[in-house]
């Protein structure tokens, strides 16, 4: 069993690596940083450049991330997914068998949640596993 994170380094994610590192210690489960590298709504040579730059920065970002749960003891692994956000989740959900998905929220309103499809809010509605949606800091 594992907790997995969505995480891009905004404020609601680092927020979101705060949370996740703590109930991945105190449930003793290994800690899934996950980041969905497709972009959004492109086609042809150029999706191809704008993924590869997302998978570097990608790549970037969940270094940091498993250095922070390393520096608190939490086993932590990585999954760069060719996938937009909401399905590389899902999909590293059932690999690793998450007993929880943890994602930040960056304060947008529930309507607009809705409308424009953010992540907590489609991970709400899509998951079969539970989905833990932490606010980012003020």
């Amino acid at each position: 069993m594992s907790v997995v994170l969505g995480y891009d380094e905004s404020p609601g994610a680092k927020q979101a690596l705060t949370t996740a590192i703590d109930v991945a210690r105190r449930y003793g489960e290994q800690l899934v940083i996950v980041c969905g590298t497709a972009p959004p709504g492109s086609l042809g040579e150029e999706s191809r450049s704008h993924e590869a730059a997302l998978q570097q920065l990608g790549g970037a970002a969940v270094a940091h991330a498993v250095a922070e749960a390393q520096a608190a003891g939490v086993d932590a692994i990585t999954a760069l997914v060719s996938a937009r956000p909401v399905e590389a989740l899902l999909e590293q959900a059932e690999v690793h068998d998450a007993t929880v998905i943890v994602v930040g929220t960056w304060g947008e309103s529930p309507v607009r949640g809705a409308i424009l499809g953010s992540t907590p809010h489609k991970l709400l509605h899509l998951s079969r596993r539970p989905v833990l949606c932490v606010p980012a800091a003020d």
